[in-house]
């Protein structure tokens, strides 16, 4: 995989310093190896003490992190002492087990895992492999990098049968390699927190204005992508700068850091383009349409002129682009194939039944084959950051790239505001109990207007993750741009009595 981003045109380094050093600090953390006590038997389990997981090990540079050979053996003598405990244990592994049982700690990843304990899987490299993108701030983002492993450019579902022949997968090591699905967005983002903090690593590099994972910058890429005019981008960081979602202290991740929220980087912006097209646009199913009548009776009239954005036309060129992306995702879907050429057995016992299915199949397929005329399978894209082209010189559809947004901005002063007055939660409360608990942001279709789905679909297709997970961030970004009108309290209106209730005192006669 490390391999795969370097043809990607990520530098050397990401493989020979970053991800070298962190497996090797998890090889230590986990007991596996660079430590005097290694877990390399079947009968002791892994169990992680406290004091190999203390912050005082881990320098504060992750470049200074030079394993060296003291941590097993220093001086020669113990050299020899260690490396007879460590045949003698493994001819004493080898005596009970077979070869046909496959790894040593095959087994251990099938129990149940107890606290502290940290098992690789094919998420956790993934895992990895943002982690050590994240610390290089490079242009890959986590979206990118699930789609190009979706793509086939990184290895990841057939990825043992690049294996070399002396690893041959046997036993439990097939149920650990035979991958059935690609990992969501979510669950790869909680791995990657969850081994950060295995690890103890310290405070990521910050996340400036110039990094690309910098919501100003994402937002750039994400506006040319659904093409939405360059406009907007004006917006997209008035919100930001509003919002604080800009601070380096909010987008810098620290792993050691309590009560500190996952910063979704590539949702945050698209959720941000969102909240900027509620704001101009409304998004109620009314006033977007009325407004695109308005402004087609005015670009009729001013062809000359540049064109105002109607968001009409833009609805039925998108819609039509989103329509062809899921029916392609969807013929794709149908003709993968998930069984790898190499066939997986767990005993020697299957191995013939194995091969006879796999026979069968193969020659089921090329019956229907002769009878059908299959379509070919798609050829293999190169990979690219950008899905949509939207070059009219390469399209027959419109570019909004360049379209004004007269039409919706009024000048007050000396800066713009939005011509509508009106703006629509997607949620009125959050949790109280917990800051970041979102079940108050579910989202169900039926309770919102369409143009909305459209565009949650539209953002939710491109990033591919869940609606309801864009949904989720539109509603919690909503909170912090309107912060100040939550917690205004309304004020008490002091107690006044009527002048008939007040009590009197006659004089006694």
């Amino acid at each position: 995989q490390a391999e795969a981003l370097q043809t990607l045109g990520i530098c050397s380094r990401l493989k020979d310093e970053i991800l070298c050093n962190f497996w090797r600090r998890y090889l230590q953390k986990s007991k596996q190896a660079y430590t005097n006590t290694p877990h390399h038997t079947r009968s002791r389990k892994w169990a992680i003490s406290e004091s190999s997981t203390s912050g005082s090990e881990w320098p504060t540079d992750l470049e200074d992190l030079i394993f060296n050979a003291s941590s097993s053996c220093s001086e020669k003598e113990e050299s020899t002492t260690c490396s007879g405990n460590i045949s003698s244990d493994i001819d004493a592994v080898s005596d009970t087990t077979s070869v046909r049982s496959g790894s040593v700690d095959g087994v251990s990843y099938s129990h149940q895992k107890q606290k502290g304990e940290l098992y690789m899987s094919m998420p956790m490299t993934l895992a990895f492999c943002y982690m050590a993108l994240l610390w290089m701030r490079k242009s890959i983002t986590l979206v990118d990098l699930l789609r190009f492993v979706a793509d086939g450019h990184i290895p990841y579902l057939y990825v043992f049968q690049q294996f070399p022949e002396e690893m041959k997968l046997y036993g439990p090591d097939t149920r650990i390699f035979q991958v059935q699905r690609l990992p969501s967005y979510n669950r790869v983002l909680e791995k990657m927190h969850v081994l950060a903090a295995f690890l103890d690593l310290p405070s990521f590099p910050p996340i400036t204005e110039r990094c690309f994972l910098h919501p100003n910058v994402l937002c750039i890429k994400y506006l040319m992508e659904v093409n939405l005019p360059d406009e907007l981008h004006n917006w997209t960081c008035r919100v930001v700068k509003k919002t604080g979602l800009g601070d380096v202290a909010f987008l810098t991740f620290d792993p050691i850091a309590k009560n500190k929220r996952l910063v979704r980087y590539e949702v945050q912006a698209a959720a941000l383009i969102v909240i900027v097209l509620k704001l101009l646009f409304l998004l109620d199913d009314k006033y977007e349409w009325s407004l695109s009548n308005l402004v087609s009776k005015r670009n009729k009239k001013n062809k000359e002129d540049t064109p105002w954005f109607n968001f009409r036309k833009w609805y039925k060129i998108m819609k039509g682009v989103l329509n062809e992306v899921q029916k392609k995702a969807e013929e794709e879907r149908a003709r993968y194939q998930w069984k790898s050429g190499t066939p997986l057995f767990y005993s020697k016992e299957k191995k013939c039944v194995v091969y006879k299915k796999k026979q069968m199949l193969a020659n089921l397929q090329q019956q229907f084959g002769k009878l059908v005329d299959s379509l070919q399978a798609a050829k293999k894209q190169n990979p690219s950051s950008f899905q949509f082209n939207w070059d009219e010189e390469n399209t027959d559809k419109i570019c909004f790239h360049s379209h004004s947004l007269e039409g919706v901005m009024q000048k007050k002063g000396k800066s713009f505001t939005t011509v509508n007055p009106r703006y629509w939660m997607g949620v009125l409360k959050l949790c109280k109990m917990n800051a970041y608990c979102r079940h108050w942001t579910k989202y169900e279709e039926s309770n919102f207007p369409r143009s909305y789905q459209f565009i949650l679909n539209l953002f939710s297709s491109l990033l591919r993750v869940e609606a309801s997970s864009l949904h989720e961030e539109v509603c919690l970004v909503e909170h912090r741009l309107f912060r100040a009108r939550f917690q205004k309290k309304p004020q008490r209106k002091p107690r006044t009595y009527h002048k008939d209730l007040t009590k009197t005192t006659k004089k006694p006669q």
